[in-house]
């Protein structure tokens, strides 16, 4: 899969993970785990990448006498996912596109 596209897809997965809730980064990983694999490295580089973009908060709270932080989803993160749902739409179509020609031939 295209490095770009598979990027894009996980950022929007990561939203969708805290987009009813605020949550950490092992409840993330946990959430997710059901339909994509993705590792501590990779989501937190993410997180930082979202985070960058303002699709995300951070807030730092003390749990079992360790740092845990907390992630919160923004405006402009669900706007990211309204968009992808948009752009899912077009994939789909280009998808049929491309299989027609193999449904054809069955």
């Amino acid at each position: 899969m295209d490095i770009q596209l598979k990027r894009g897809l996980l950022d929007v997965c990561v939203l969708a993970a805290i987009k009813n809730e605020e949550s950490y980064g092992y409840k993330i990983i946990k959430d997710m785990k059901p339909y994509i694999e993705l590792s501590e490295s990779t989501l937190y580089t993410i997180l930082k990448r979202l985070e960058s973009a303002n699709m995300l908060t951070v807030r730092t709270v003390e749990h079992g006498g360790r740092l845990r932080k907390y992630y919160r989803i923004t405006d402009e993160g669900l706007r990211r996912i309204e968009d992808f749902r948009l752009e899912w739409k077009e994939i789909l179509s280009i998808y049929q596109f491309v299989t027609k020609e193999d449904e054809d031939n069955e």
